[in-house]
């Protein structure tokens, strides 16, 4: 793995493979397939992902801090108690993704799509948003403080066995409550 991790122009065909206990840090995965694929534990600190697919992935206590996740499909994988800090996930694509416990501290999400993610636990400590679809789940134990930037919601919150829509003006006092400031982005009108 090190051998092919030190040449140049290849894109690694992960499907279905397992690399647990593997350590990948620094490695360029840009293009790679990783769909499928059992990545509980490994450490990629400061990989670069660069459109690599990830869908349906196992990623259950890996570490990619720093990592480069710009365009990567993250869709249905599993993020849980992930360490992602100071990653940059511009326009990622996390659909139906478990990110819960995970951490974000100053991660810079931004252009990204979060649909039906689940933050429950999540630390956004410090993380950066810029127009993101953000329809999340979250709870009470989600931090936020420091969070800034720009959402499109609603996002769920779960208080033990109920939950609750919240958008809007609504969305922003729940962070700036917790010490976060984001503003909320009302839905685009069609102009008649």
């Amino acid at each position: 793995m090190q051998e092919w991790l030190a040449e140049d122009g290849y894109s690694l065909y992960g499907f279905e493979h397992d690399f647990r206990g593997a350590d990948l840090s620094g490695g360029d995965f840009t293009l790679a397939l990783f769909t499928q694929a059992n990545l509980a534990g490994v450490k990629f600190r400061g990989a670069s992902f660069y459109r690599a697919d990830l869908q349906s992935a196992n990623l259950t206590g890996a570490d990619l801090t720093g990592a480069d996740l710009v365009r990567a499909d993250l869709s249905e994988a599993v993020i849980r108690s992930a360490r992602l800090d100071g990653a940059d996930m511009v326009k990622s694509s996390l659909y139906d993704v478990d990110a819960s416990r995970a951490s974000f501290r100053g991660t810079r999400i931004m252009g990204a799509a979060l649909f039906d993610t689940d933050m429950r636990g999540a630390d956004l400590t410090d993380a950066v948003l810029f127009e993101n679809t953000f329809r999340v789940t979250v709870d009470e134990s989600t931090l936020v403080r420091g969070l800034t930037g720009t959402v499109f919601g609603p996002i769920t919150v779960v208080d033990g066995d109920s939950s609750q829509t919240v958008g809007g003006a609504d969305l922003e006092a729940w962070i700036s409550a917790r010490g976060g400031q984001v503003q909320v982005i009302p839905p685009h009108r069609e102009m008649r």
